[in-house]
């Protein structure tokens, strides 16, 4: 027998791009505006939860693992 998908409710996400409102980029150095695009598990958010637009969530993913490999922010984070 095939189980019942569970359907998540998101909460609606803004589709106004905020770094396009504000004329300014992600960058690496900021570590507390990336943070709000990656999970609490690490992983980066999609573009879909951020609200972004596909300029800015390609820049922001670059900057994200630039800010990674220069371990301003963690790849993973540990599970207890």
């Amino acid at each position: 027998m095939r189980s019942k998908s569970v359907i998540r409710k998101l909460k609606p996400v803004p589709r106004d791009c905020v770094f396009c409102q504000k004329g300014n980029n992600p960058y690496f150095l900021d570590t507390e505006l990336l943070e709000k695009y990656i999970t609490e598990r690490g992983k980066i958010l999609g573009r879909d939860r951020t609200g972004l637009c596909s300029k800015h969530q390609r820049r922001l993913a670059v900057q994200i693992k630039r800010a990674r490999f220069l371990a301003l922010l963690p790849f993973a984070v540990k599970l207890k």
